[in-house]
């Protein structure tokens, strides 16, 4: 986004054109939020904050579960307006809102579930009481990749809590954030309860790590990103949570139901045109049945359809912009040029008049651990296939990366199953499953994949602080 200089400080320009990646046509032109407008927004959360916080669960109880009403009433304008900014298909942009729409469901109900407790006390004459209250203002960082879903399991936790939230969605799809919000406000949730901005990410991740009436920032995105953000929050020991990159492994045992592990792997890895933090990055295959799996996976793949998302028919959208593109694009190549074999796809198109950009989905084979995406994610269809021999070294490969966020395994096998479950460094796994996010379970990731959770029990804990009070009894 071009950023202009006003007296010495950086500022956005005054609006930003919101265009359709499938046909570089602009779906809307939004107004952008000065740094001035986004400090007193902040301000503004920390006055409501005060009332918010005291507040009674069923209250907040009663909002979120309006808000999640008027979402499921608007759920088909809310995915084609997810299809429209970000490109997939709309049968996946539906799925994405009433996903989005359970976490404020289900932190409805968490609302009423936080609990306190009392501690046995060394003396006679005390009682020791715990209780856990709201940590204040939260500000949370999204991407574009599920603009909706990213959203709602940080809003709904904090606003169940009695934290006050502002967000700035990502550039390439701030629509759907700014439409949901306004269901929100309809619902009879308070403007100075929660707030949606729209700024230079940089600039606007200074600011909220900085700010010193911002208690808590959470981010959904890159690792590298992350990193800045957690050593940015130091220096006010800011609670942080971070769901950041991941590399998500895809393990097929030689006891496994072949058809469901194709079915499967479609669904992770080509759900969003793969441009998702849990999709599978790497096929790991056992020898014995590299060949039957891989030819089942090229003849599914080959029939997905790649297009406008708009169109019913079609299976894998656009990537999201140019910069994505050009990443998919230099990995296929840099692995063809090692060796690879393109088994199906291995296409990709780009209009130069209106930059939208296709990656036809592919799959890759005699692919070894030289090649860039071994490494990285790739974040879009493209999918390589490596076998192994023994259990333990496909758990070593699966394992051998920074990452740690989703693995996927296949296996009727159980022993193994719990071998490969108890082995594998992911936050979240997928044991015949490609789709195991779900509203109830914790979400999150291991080593550099993130710090805390999201969804479940444990979604509202980091939004909470905890005190004790010690009571000394007349003697």
């Amino acid at each position: 986004m071009d950023i202009t200089e006003n007296q010495g400080r950086p500022l956005l320009k005054d609006t930003l054109a919101v265009l359709n990646p499938a046909t570089g046509e602009v779906v809307d032109t939004v107004k952008c939020d000065s740094i001035g407008e986004i400090n007193a927004k902040i301000v503004s959360l920390h006055h409501g904050f005060q009332k918010w916080s005291k507040t009674t669960a069923d209250e907040r109880s009663i909002l979120l579960r309006k808000w999640y009403d008027n979402i499921m009433a608007h759920q088909q304008d809310l995915a084609k307006l997810i299809t429209l900014e970000n490109g997939k298909p709309f049968k996946e942009a539906l799925g994405e809102v009433v996903y989005a729409a359970k976490y404020l469901e289900w932190f409805a109900e968490e609302a009423k579930r936080i609990y306190g407790r009392t501690v046995p006390a060394s003396s006679a004459n005390k009682r020791i009481i715990v209780t856990r209250e709201p940590i204040g203002v939260v500000a949370a960082i999204t991407p574009w990749n599920f603009p909706a879903a990213m959203i709602t399991r940080k809003v709904g936790p904090a606003l169940a809590a009695g934290c006050t939230f502002i967000v700035k969605p990502a550039p390439d799809t701030p629509l759907t954030a700014f439409e949901m919000f306004r269901l929100g406000y309809e619902a009879g949730i308070p403007e100075d309860v929660m707030g949606c901005v729209l700024a230079d990410g940089k600039q606007v991740g200074e600011l909220f790590t900085s700010h010193p009436l911002i208690r808590k920032v959470t981010f959904t995105g890159s690792t590298a990103v992350g990193k800045e953000l957690i050593k940015n929050s130091a220096s006010t020991v800011k609670n942080v949570s971070m769901e950041l990159g991941g590399h998500a492994p895809l393990i097929v045992d030689k006891e496994a139901d072949l058809d469901l592990a194709v079915q499967q792997t479609i669904a992770s890895k080509f759900r969003n045109a793969g441009q998702t933090c849990i999709c599978a990055n790497r096929l790991i295959v056992h020898e014995a049945i590299a060949g039957v799996f891989t030819s089942k996976l090229v003849q599914a793949v080959s029939l997905l359809k790649v297009g406008n998302g708009l169109d019913e028919s079609v299976a894998i959208g656009p990537i999201i912009n140019k910069k994505g593109f050009n990443k998919i694009v230099n990995q296929i190549k840099d692995a063809v040029k090692k060796g690879a074999k393109v088994a199906t796809g291995g296409k990709y198109i780009v209009d130069d008049d209106t930059n939208a950009c296709f990656v036809y989905p592919t799959i890759l084979t005699n692919v070894d651990d030289s090649m860039i995406i071994m490494h990285e994610e790739t974040f879009g269809p493209v999918a390589p296939i490596v076998t192994f021999q023994s259990i333990d070294e496909a758990i070593r490969l699966a394992n051998d990366t920074p990452y740690g966020l989703a693995a996927y395994f296949f296996t009727e096998n159980v022993s193994r199953g719990m071998y490969l479950s108890e082995n594998l460094q992911y936050g979240v796994i997928g044991w015949n499953d490609g789709g195991p996010s779900t509203v109830q379970a914790p979400f999150g990731g291991m080593k550099e994949s993130g710090i805390g959770r999201e969804g479940g029990s444990e979604g509202i804990e980091s939004y909470l602080e905890v005190k004790y009070v010690s009571i000394k009894l007349a003697d």
